[in-house]
């Protein structure tokens, strides 16, 4: 079998057989297929798409090509939550903790951000001591016995995808849905889970800009779920404009905690308890997802969703103090105001711009090797369709730099202020699988 044979296929639009994927990704991983066919199989698959078949099969082989988690010492059904990412979107630090409490097991791999959407991970590091890397022994007992644990990727979790993203990135085909679907599936499969609910963000802080993109997306996710016999489904959910009120490590942890303590800002929190319905309804808690979110919005009145967070602070070394005191974590030397120039309503607060804001302020990463700056971030006083009046604070910028033109002019750039405007919804759209019933 000869990879250029492989590349003229699928640049023709032909199908690719499982053999012939086999062939590709076992090439990338043992390293002899070069990058430059890499790299046109790539493009090949930009233009010419993949059927369902070809992207469970090329997911399948990914996920195969490294370590799979044995979670079977865990009992009770495993379900794990993913999200395409966006500005503000802590959800996965208030969810994971309020459906453990409902006492199904949820053992979430995340990752760390780069640009401006933010990894779970680093916000998670901006609690003292937390640790983010256990060993796959470690990880299983803790969720055993704590219901709970976010921790990054333990062991050799689909290689291959490392070496494909690496070059999506550098040739411009990261925006293609077959691509993006293996890389999510490969590793999600590999993490051993039985069911899994998938946040796919749409709008302008996304990484699908339009809906249409991301219900593609979304069904392509489901579809593969499907195949590989994963219990899956999809919430498409706004991303227009930051989620919550907070962006930036520190902040994300106070307002996680905030939704915990019944505290937080609306949007979050509806999505928080939509998600984790169908996480209840999937993880067999629950018949139905309007008597799942009644059990979620138990676990905030009896503490025992805030318990759990911060018994799994605690287990993975961090100090479980600061679900009470917020000023055990970073703090910003600086708290700068920024204010309405007009009276009017809000119309626009541009999600991409207003992270891009933070990551200069040192909250995020241009390069994967940056330091964090755990402290600093932006916190939103007014969202989309709110009324403001002039001088009136839009947003707090939190900064260990007394002079920010930079992170000024790029705000005034993503807010705009109308005689009139509305609030934008929050779900779009629920996209199931026939392989679970969730009503």
């Amino acid at each position: 079998m000869r990879m250029v044979d492989i590349i003229d296929t699928k640049r023709n639009g032909g199908v690719l057989s499982d053999e012939q994927l086999q062939f590709f990704v076992d090439g990338v991983v043992n390293g002899t297929i070069p990058d430059y066919q890499i790299s046109a199989l790539l493009m090949a698959i930009y233009f010419q798409d993949m059927t369902k078949e070809e992207q469970t099969s090329l997911t399948m082989k990914m996920m195969e090509s490294g370590e799979r988690l044995d979670l079977s010492r865990i009992p009770g059904i495993k379900v794990d939550k993913h999200s395409t990412g966006g500005v503000g979107d802590k959800v996965s630090l208030p969810l994971a903790a309020m459906v453990a409490a409902t006492g199904i097991p949820v053992p979430m791999i995340s990752g760390r951000g780069l640009g401006h959407t933010g990894g779970s991970l680093d916000k998670l590091e901006a609690i003292p001591g937390f640790r983010v890397e256990l060993s796959e022994d470690e990880f299983i007992n803790q969720v055993a016995k704590e219901k709970l644990a976010i921790v990054g990727a333990t062991g050799e979790v689909a290689p291959a995808d490392k070496k494909i993203y690496g070059l999506r990135d550098v040739t411009d085909t990261v925006d293609s849905i077959p691509l993006i679907a293996s890389s999510i599936m490969s590793k999600k499969i590999a993490s051993g889970t039985d069911a899994l609910v998938i946040d796919v963000k749409t709008g302008t802080g996304a990484f699908m800009k339009t809906l249409d993109q991301s219900r593609l997306l979304a069904k392509a996710l489901v579809e593969i779920g499907k195949q590989a016999g994963l219990k899956c489904m999809a919430v498409i959910s706004d991303m227009n404009q930051p989620l919550g009120n907070k962006i930036g490590n520190a902040l994300e942890i106070e307002e996680s905690i905030d939704v915990l303590k019944g505290k937080g800002p609306k949007d979050l929190t509806e999505l928080v308890l939509t998600l984790g319905s169908y996480m209840v309804v999937m993880g067999e808690k629950a018949q139905n997802t309007t008597e799942a979110r009644k059990m979620l919005e138990q676990t905030i009145q009896e503490r025992s969703a805030l318990e759990r967070f911060a018994a799994m602070i605690e287990a993975q070394g961090g100090d479980p103090a600061v679900v009470d005191n917020y000023q055990l974590m970073p703090q910003a030397k600086y708290k700068i105001s920024f204010k309405a120039d007009r009276d009017g309503v809000l119309t626009k607060l541009s999600a991409d711009e207003v992270g891009t804001a933070s990551m200069l302020l040192g909250g995020g990463r241009q390069k994967a090797d940056d330091t964090l700056d755990y402290s600093v971030g932006i916190e939103l006083h007014h969202k989309l369709g709110d009324h403001v009046k002039d001088g009136e604070p839009i947003l707090t910028i939190y900064s260990n730099r007394q002079e920010i033109p930079d992170v000024e002019q790029l705000l005034r750039e993503s807010i705009k202020i109308s005689d009139d405007g509305k609030v934008p919804t929050l779900i779009h759209e629920i996209i199931e699988s026939s392989f679970v019933k969730l009503s």
